[in-house]
């Protein structure tokens, strides 16, 4: 089925992304998987090429334009170069909002340029090691002394976590105030006490970057505070919406790119004499999967249609982003399976999609927290 949510503009962008892609990403990322991070040159370069901040205002520097699809393009040609270890999504879709939305002229001037260009590149320090979805459980706190907040505790799972110069710390600063008391704080490369622990060693997505954060009396100043003071939590919720939908992009980009890499294997690959897309198994779970991607990525078209005009809410977020990541997670599986022995072997694609996938159903909100959201809007 044909999609139509992408015009003409869009696609001049895809083929510039695409070529950028190819050109630095595709020929590195074994290397940057084998040292575990992203080398920064990569950023500088994509800031040059206007991959960065598609939205931000073109006084400093970014393409001036807020439409979703441009993020969706980037993610969907990372994706399709195995790029899982470069964390664009993050710094585009998840942190741009809360800088454009809640910095002031001053916090703007200081950071959007850096943000743009690739030399700050950012991150969002919510989960900690007793807390992951239950963010009214963080302890990580902050007091005022002077003209600072003294800033307390640890985080983790933080994406971007090494190479991240600006990071958005969630902090509990008024321990009275229920879901009331939270506040976001921007805490900068070199702050003292600012500690980044190991880069974290994972199943999957090896290139990225993922760290343990420890903040000790870090003394960030009062003109670090993003948004308002006691707000941190409503400008969470605000957030999230594009956060998941940005993770659904992802999820519904690699089911697709798998399930065409394995319809092309399963026409060349020969058992007992034919091919083995021949047999009426493998025709009946190709066919399968064919028409669960593309309802996928028709829903998935209406809704960033229905985020870019503004109608997209945490419900809906919440049904986009269980349903697509669940559904990568099946089609990857069954494309290993039809692979056969190949499918484990990770020089081959679908062996690494299928270790790079089993986090998408956890981070931003798991599958479980999703379907709460989506129960409790039902009024049960």
């Amino acid at each position: 089925m044909q999609r139509f949510l992408y015009e003409p503009e869009h696609d001049a962008f895809r083929d510039s992304v695409r070529a950028f892609c190819e050109k630095h990403i595709a020929p590195h990322h074994a290397e940057w998987e084998k040292a575990g991070i992203v080398d920064r040159s990569l950023w500088l370069e994509a800031g040059k090429q206007g991959l960065l901040g598609t939205d931000v205002p073109e006084q400093y520097g970014g393409g001036g334009v807020k439409d979703f699809r441009y993020n969706c393009v980037v993610a969907e040609e990372v994706v399709k170069v195995g790029g899982s270890g470069v964390g664009f999504t993050l710094h585009n879709d998840v942190v741009a909002p809360y800088l454009l939305h809640l910095a002031t002229d001053e916090q703007k001037d200081r950071w959007l340029p850096g943000f743009v260009s690739g030399q700050l590149i950012t991150a969002i320090a919510m989960s900690e090691p007793g807390a992951g979805s239950d963010l009214q459980g963080l302890q990580t706190h902050a007091h005022r002394e002077g003209g600072d907040w003294v800033l307390n505790g640890s985080k983790t799972f933080i994406t971007n976590g090494i190479n991240a110069d600006l990071v958005i710390v969630v902090a509990r600063t008024d321990p009275d105030a229920g879901a009331r008391g939270f506040s976001l704080l921007v805490v900068e490369r070199g702050m003292k006490g600012f500690e980044r622990g190991r880069n974290l060693d994972k199943v999957g997505m090896k290139a990225q970057d993922t760290a343990e954060m420890f903040f000790d009396d870090v003394r960030v100043p009062a003109a670090n505070l993003l948004g308002k003071e006691g707000g941190g939590f409503v400008h969470l919720m605000e957030g999230l919406p594009q956060e998941r939908l940005s993770i659904a992009v992802v999820a519904v980009a690699a089911a697709r790119k798998i399930l065409d890499i394995t319809v092309a294997y399963c026409k060349e690959r020969k058992a007992f004499g034919t091919s083995i897309g021949s047999f009426q198994n493998t025709r009946f779970t190709l066919a399968e999967m064919e028409t669960e991607v593309c309802i996928a990525e028709q829903y998935l078209d209406r809704a960033v249609s229905e985020h870019n005009a503004g109608r997209f809410d945490i419900k809906d977020a919440a049904m986009a982003k269980w349903w697509t990541t669940e559904l990568q997670k099946r089609v990857v599986d069954r494309c290993v399976q039809l692979h056969g022995g190949y499918g484990y072997m990770l020089e081959y694609p679908v062996a690494r999609a299928y270790i790079d996938s089993r986090v998408q159903t956890i981070y931003g909100g798991t599958t479980e927290i999703m379907k709460e959201i989506i129960g409790r809007s039902l009024g049960v």
